[in-house]
């Protein structure tokens, strides 16, 4: 038997149950892990709450590391004992135990530990696929970050920094924009209220080709019009709640705006593509250029109390529950 967290209605960090589960089997081109350490991310928030829907009960979350412990017959690339790290696909990360298929999972290298290795995967391939696919942000350039403290925002200001970018961070607390500025952001914004005018001063009034949000309803507005003519919005995240029904003439009157709502299973969809944005990312951990921050790590059994610091905006980098 296994044990998991799970959820049996939406709800606060409450509907959230330690529970004991049966240990599951691998299908032919499956392999079962036993977590060593399991990534938290805002994402498992929307699950929990009902913002995201998914059959019920569940169990929660979207990244991890551990080693395969048995593989199905058609796999031929894994084998027990082999050091692994994922994120995406199906959720039930909260668990000791869980089946997955092999084709989403990478072996991670020796050089990185399973509580980086289980930090990095979701919020580091979002970066990599942000900053190099998305938008292939070019040296030189002025770009904007919001939540440049969090977790995804520290890696996204540390590798755009390495590519050549004049980042300009967007943080709550003064606290996190000394962590911002410590990780990569040139120009640190602390809160959104004048944020037009704050970037218009920053950038000598050209305002920025590319402005990262995942903050959502309370700043959607004010990122369009931090945006230079032909800018994009990547609206990746919706932290503060859902952006409502946009009037796409709004991106013509403000300056012929590109417009979209990314997410990394689209972009990680083939194995090849995985495997592209796990080696992009495995490669500027290595060399120095980005440093994974576990910040804070709780018991997977009180993984409530670890949510509960999320949405109140008392974590900064990576967040890691030890099953």
């Amino acid at each position: 038997m296994s044990k998991a967290i799970r959820i049996h209605a939406v709800g606060g960090p409450e509907v959230m149950k330690w529970e004991t589960v049966p240990t599951p089997e691998p299908g032919p081109s499956e392999a079962l892990i036993r977590h060593h350490a399991v990534g938290l991310n805002y994402i498992d928030v929307y699950f929990r709450t009902g913002l995201y829907k998914t059959p019920l009960p569940a169990t929660l979350g979207m990244e991890g590391a551990g080693t395969v412990l048995a593989v199905g017959s058609d796999v031929p690339d894994l084998k027990p004992g082999d050091r692994i790290a994922y994120a995406g696909g199906s959720i039930g990360a909260y668990s000791t135990e869980r089946v997955l298929p092999a084709d989403r999972l990478v072996k991670l290298p020796d050089s990185i530990d399973f509580k980086t290795g289980a930090a990095m995967m979701l919020q580091g391939m979002t970066a990599q696929y942000l900053l190099r696919r998305t938008f292939k942000v070019q040296k030189g350039q002025s770009i904007l970050v919001h939540a440049a403290a969090g977790g995804v925002g520290l890696i996204l200001c540390q590798w755009a920094k390495y590519l050549g970018a004049h980042v300009i961070g967007v943080v709550s607390t003064p606290e996190k924009a000394e962590l911002a500025k410590a990780n990569g952001a040139e120009h640190v914004i602390i809160g959104h209220a004048s944020l037009a005018a704050d970037v218009k001063r920053l950038t000598g009034g050209a305002m920025v080709p590319v402005a990262y949000d995942s903050v959502g309803k309370d700043t959607f507005s004010a990122s369009l019009d931090c945006l230079a003519p032909l800018g994009m919005m990547v609206s990746y995240g919706n932290a503060s709640g859902p952006v409502p029904p946009v009037d796409i003439s709004v991106l013509s009157a403000k300056g012929s705006l590109f417009l979209t709502r990314p997410t990394l299973a689209t972009y990680v969809a083939s194995h090849g593509d995985l495997l592209q944005a796990a080696n992009d990312l495995f490669d500027v951990v290595a060399a120095g250029a980005v440093k994974i921050q576990v910040n804070q790590t709780f018991p997977l059994a009180e993984a409530a109390a670890a949510h509960i610091a999320l949405e109140s905006r008392r974590t900064t980098g990576s967040t890691v529950l030890l099953p």
